[in-house]
């Protein structure tokens, strides 16, 4: 069972797998600094120092605080400014994958696109050739 499970952890697409997730999962902590701590910061500025994350509404009358944390504590609320701020994360990974994916298809077309060499004829067919062509000479 080991010896099995050591030839299915070892195969290609395994491997591969296992460090797109990894890349995946930091390149997702990346994308979620640059929204919290650049894109919706700027955004807050230009719309008068909003912070989306803290946005909410309570759905009891017990919600009397201000932020979302204390809120949360005193009761049910519906987090729509987090909800947005996910949103346009969301919205900037896509948009990212969507690029590369964009640029490794022009990539592979250009690729495709190049013409390939002919292949060299074997050492059998330069033969036949030479043949060919001192048969011709002598008639």
């Amino acid at each position: 069972m080991l010896k099995e499970f050591r030839e299915f952890a070892m195969k290609g697409n395994v491997v591969d797998l296992a460090v797109g997730v990894i890349i995946g999962a930091a390149f997702g902590a990346i994308v979620s600094s640059m929204v919290a701590d650049v894109i919706m910061p700027i955004i807050g500025a230009v719309t008068g120092g909003l912070d989306f994350s803290n946005y909410f509404t309570g759905l009891s009358k017990a919600v009397t605080a201000t932020n979302l944390a204390d809120a949360k504590k005193q009761g049910a609320v519906l987090a729509w400014g987090n909800f947005l701020t996910l949103t346009l994360n969301f919205m900037i990974v896509a948009f990212v994958l969507f690029m590369v994916i964009k640029g490794m298809n022009k990539l592979k077309r250009k690729e495709e696109a190049a013409p390939a060499a002919p292949p060299k004829p074997s050492r059998e067919e330069e033969l036949l050739t030479e043949i060919r062509d001192l048969l011709k000479a002598k008639v």
